[in-house]
This record gives C-alpha cells, structure tokens and sequence, in this order.
C-alpha cells in the first residue's frame, strides 16, 4: 500500500540549516544539461537546484549556451564542453567526479550518438564513485535505447521519468531495479528499492503543473538536496513534495491555467517556509 507524504513527515527529514553554514557547507553539485535551442532546460533545473539551498552548482553546457546562461543563472559556475552545441565530453576530465556531492544529467542534452557515448563515458567513470546521482529526460531516453547500460547505474540512483519515458524503459528491458524511482504524474509516486520495496505517494500538486520544463525544476530541486547531503530517500520524497507544494502555491496566485515551470523556482522559497513554520492549507 502506497504511504501518503504528510507535513509532519515532510519535517522530519526537512534538515535545520546550521547558522554558521557557508557555500561549502551546503554541497557542491554538477547539473548536466541543455544543448543548443533547449539551454532553457539547463536554466530551469539550475535555478531548482539554486533554490533549493544548495552551496554551489556548476553546470556542464555546450559553448553556444555560455551567454544565455551566465545571464538567466549568475550564481552559477559555467563548465564548457569542447562542442559548440551538445554534450560530448566527460564533465570530469579536468577534475575527479568526487569534487561534487552529487550529479544532476538529463535536461535537454538531446539524444544524439556523442551524446549518448558522453553519458556511457560518464557512468562509466562513476561506477567506481559513490556519488549520488538523479537522472532525467533524454539521459533515460538514451538509457532506453542502449538498456544494456542500464548495469552501470550506481545504487540509490534516482530517476525521474515521466510515464512515457517510463514505458520506454520497461519495454527496453532496461533493468533499473536499484534504483530509487520517482514516477512524475498527478500524483506522483516515488518506489524505493529493496527485498520489500517501499512506495510514498505524494498528495499535492495540481494540472497546472503539466507544463513544459516542470520536470527539470524538479531535477534541479533533488538534485540540490543530494549535494545538501540528503539521502537519496529523502530527497526525492522531500524534492517531489516542495516541487508539489510550489505548484499548489503558485496556482493559488496565479490560477492554474497560467501556471509555467518558472513559477514553481519562484515559489519555493514558500514552499520551505510554509514546511517549516506548518501553516500549509491544502
């Protein structure tokens, strides 16, 4: 039986920030997203993942997105890969993937042959880490096309597939039993792996949300609670539910039919107060 997420839950694993916390305290997380004509995915999962309450985030870009990103996302750190438009480098090669507290691949990096070989190159060289990782968009995509990468997968991966690129996978074969799954829909559920694996449903949330890159701000949001040090458990239940919450919040003020992804990054700095302080009315 699926368990509900509740509020009370929600602060239990919702961690205090220490008030002598600093950019280093707060973990240093790699986002690698975006090709040429969808840097908006990279801009999105960066400013969840910023909102979050991470440290520092550095984003992994093709060259022709540098100037879109350095304005849309400033606080970010900007990391080139050697093609003008794609992914198709190791994000590593001028440092150890254990530089990051945790990595972030999917949104909008496209499904091209380089790009493919850039991610199997980089779960290669995380295979030998235990760096946490959340997958999304064309990363499952490209695993559905080669499902015999799927074994490279660290445990405790979360992945973040919508039900079609759910289905691509299971009639891939691609076997992902180890990995921590968050199914996006309305609601939402998020399947923990093990001898009895254990399944949380989240209850908020609304239609307003269907909306194109809603689903990259929730990558971004994870991903920034990995780094934070949240085990993957928690971060995905606690990332599907403030993703959730900014959406209710945001319909309250601007309706549903109106509601873009942008709004869910700008209203979840009230998503965590509302946590934190237990006045959520939903």
């Amino acid at each position: 039986m699926p368990m509900p997420i509740t509020i009370p839950f929600l602060q239990s694993i919702l961690r205090p920030r220490p008030e002598d916390g600093h950019k280093g305290t707060f973990g240093h997380a790699l986002l690698v997203a975006g090709s040429y004509g969808m840097a908006g995915a990279g801009i999105l999962a960066g400013r969840g993942c910023m909102r979050s309450g991470v440290g520092k985030l550095t984003v992994h870009i093709p060259k022709m997105n540098n100037d879109i990103m350095q304005v849309a996302l400033p606080e970010a750190i900007l990391n080139h890969d050697e093609d003008d438009k794609r992914w198709t480098c190791s994000p590593f090669e001028s440092c150890l993937p254990n530089k990051y507290a945790a990595i972030g691949i999917g949104p909008g990096i496209g499904r091209e042959e380089k790009t493919a070989e850039a991610l199997y190159k980089t779960l290669l060289e995380l295979n030998f880490t235990e760096v946490p990782m959340v997958l999304d968009a064309d990363a499952l995509n490209i695993l559905a096309e080669h499902p015999q990468w799927a074994d490279m997968i660290p445990n405790g991966t979360i992945i973040t597939p919508h039900p079609l690129e759910y289905r691509r996978l299971v009639e891939a074969g691609a076997c992902m039993d180890n990995v921590i799954l968050v199914l996006k829909g309305h609601p939402t559920t998020i399947t923990i792996p093990g001898d009895t694996p254990a399944q949380y449903v989240c209850p908020y949330g609304n239609d307003g949300m269907g909306t194109a890159g809603s689903g990259d701000v929730l990558t971004g949001i994870i991903l920034g609670l990995l780094a934070q040090g949240y085990p993957p458990r928690d971060a995905a239940i606690l990332g599907v539910s403030l993703h959730a919450i900014s959406g209710d919040i945001a319909s309250e003020a601007l309706g549903r039919h109106s509601l873009i992804a942008s709004d869910l990054t700008d209203y979840l700095p009230q998503a965590f107060k509302l946590i934190t302080k237990d006045t959520l009315q939903l």
